[in-house]
């Protein structure tokens, strides 16, 4: 996985998942890539990330309340 790209305790952890644990992702939760949510490339918390299309973002959010969740995105 890549580094955070922006040191803001507001932004949540990106990562741009390896190819491989993209296709397990896909596999597991039985979704096409064209079903999973939209991120831009141009995004600016992704942008260091080098991520290029059909890549496979995976956002960790930290909260006090719900604790942490994991999202995932597709760049277009």
């Amino acid at each position: 996985m890549s580094p955070e790209t922006i040191e803001n305790f507001l932004v949540p952890k990106h990562y741009l998942l390896p190819k491989n644990d993209a296709d397990e992702l896909l596999k597991k939760t039985g979704f096409r890539l064209e079903e999973m949510p939209q991120i831009q490339s141009s995004d600016p918390a992704i942008k260091n990330l080098k991520a290029e299309k059909d890549d496979i973002i995976k956002i960790i959010r930290i909260s006090t309340t719900a604790g942490k969740t994991v999202y995932y995105r597709r760049v277009i």
